[in-house]
């Protein structure tokens, strides 16, 4: 009788938890179960995403080499509405960009730019950085360009130091501040900086100051 009215009292505790319980426990059983198949449709449509964007691209590749315009646009204009969370949709511009330049149209290669730098991708914003201060230098716009490298914080700059060094000292060349420009193609330099010109821009720069030491 005793193990009986132990096993008794052990179902009549396992019924009361049940009854207390058994309602969240169905429903938290039930959420984990939709949380994981959530996670899990979520990673394939990212990948299927991501897939898709990357056949899109290969076209739009194949498109720029063949120098086909309107097909450019197309390519890239569907990759940035359809596929927007990718970098395939950044990537785009960057060549949409480029194909502008082609034709001619700064301004719309410089627009275009601006929405790449405005972007979180910290890499693709200073090579679209780079990019639209090339095109300000080829108009004109010489203290706009300095002001757009001057707006870069400069911990954020790593691996890119020595294009912007390079490209202030261009800026600074196009304004007739030639210490100004020594100074910065000097950092380009030290930065690392490969440019096969750097050294001649340099050597171009400090000749005059040789040539009066010397007389």
């Amino acid at each position: 009788m005793e193990i009986y009215d132990t096993e008794e009292e052990q179902v009549e505790a396992l019924k009361r938890w049940w009854k207390e319980n058994g309602t969240a426990t169905l429903a938290g059983l039930a959420l984990g179960i939709i949380v994981i198949l959530g996670w899990n449709y979520w990673q394939d449509h990212q990948k299927e995403q991501k897939a898709q964007a990357s056949a899109l691209y290969q076209e739009l590749l194949k498109a720029v080499d063949a120098n086909k315009k309107d097909s450019i646009e197309k390519l890239s204009s569907r990759l940035q509405e359809q596929y927007q969370s990718t970098e395939y949709s950044t990537y785009s511009q960057l060549l949409l960009a480029k194909s502008k330049v082609d034709q001619n149209d700064l301004p719309a290669a410089k627009q275009i730019l601006q929405t790449v730098v405005a972007k979180n991708d910290a890499q693709l914003s200073h090579i679209a950085r780079i990019r639209l201060v090339r095109l300000m230098l080829a108009t004109g716009e010489f203290e706009q360009g300095l002001q757009l490298i001057n707006a870069v914080d400069a911990k954020a700059e790593s691996g890119f130091a020595g294009s912007y060094d390079e490209l202030t000292g261009d800026l600074y060349v196009a304004l007739n501040r030639l210490d100004e420009a020594r100074s910065s193609f000097q950092n380009a330099l030290r930065n690392g900086q490969q440019s096969p010109l750097l050294q001649f821009k340099i050597d171009d720069l400090t000749a005059p100051e040789k040539v009066e030491i010397q007389k």
